[in-house]
């Protein structure tokens, strides 16, 4: 799977996109309508968003929700999987982390 977004005119199955944009951490990020949080960030560029216990570096994983690697907030509400949850326009992501010490 590639993390780069195929644009509509390049795509062989003659798609018209819905554009859309999320705000993660202050940033705002084009996406499309029907694609996840998991997808806006992997096509953004970003591999990763949140760090585990140990500090390493965490984002999609298993891409299905069963590992909870990709967890962000979502308009308020916490350890929400960015891999199923579907981006809507104007969505506020913010970053967790799970790095000791941490409250959240």
């Amino acid at each position: 799977m590639s993390p780069r977004l195929l644009r509509a005119d390049a795509d062989p199955v003659g798609r018209h996109d819905t554009p859309l944009t999320v705000t993660v951490n202050g940033e705002p990020l084009a996406g499309v309508a029907g694609q996840t949080v998991a997808g806006v960030l992997l096509a953004s560029g970003r591999r990763s968003w949140r760090a585990g216990p140990s500090g390493a570096p965490r984002g999609v994983f298993c891409g299905i929700g069963v590992c909870f690697d990709c967890l962000v907030t979502v308009n308020g509400e916490r350890d929400v999987r960015a891999c199923r949850r579907r981006a809507a326009d104007g969505d506020v992501v913010t970053t967790q982390s799970r790095e000791p010490g941490d409250a959240r």
